[in-house]
């Protein structure tokens, strides 16, 4: 069974997220929307196959990323998320919540070895491509 297949999206704490995105919109040239930018790529195996990593500033008082105290949280692309959910219960990973389900994938939250909360995802790229307005490509 595959695991993490990527990096999904990196997210991080900040005091003022739109004027982050618009810094980086401005001086590095990101093509930002309410949630930040994709980053489109293509697949080694499947040239002709799009996917996606996403860059999101979040407010620094967000809860979003508890029960961890740090300032990121990294999204790792997965495949079978259910699957790989059962495996890591059974080799007693923390697993933080029931695997949610949205119209472009699959999401669960689990810690780390040192706590830092991290997410997984099970993309339909397809589906998100049609959610997302700020692509950076």
């Amino acid at each position: 069974m595959k695991r993490v297949t990527g990096i999904g999206g990196i997210f991080f704490k900040c005091k003022d997220p739109n004027q982050m995105k618009e810094w980086y919109k401005t001086h590095l040239g990101f093509d930002t929307d309410q949630w930040g930018t994709s980053f489109e790529w293509r697949s080694s195996d499947e040239p002709d196959k799009k996917g996606y990593t996403q860059w999101s500033p979040f407010a620094d008082t967000t809860e979003y990323f508890l029960p961890s105290t740090k300032e990121f949280m990294l999204n790792y692309r997965v495949e079978n998320l259910s699957a790989l959910v059962e495996a890591l219960k059974q080799e007693g990973v923390t697993v933080l919540d029931d695997i949610q389900e949205f119209e472009y994938g699959k999401f669960v939250h689990i810690l780390d070895a040192e706590g830092n909360k991290v997410e997984l995802w099970e993309p339909i790229d397809e589906d998100f491509e049609k959610v997302v307005e700020g692509n950076t490509k």
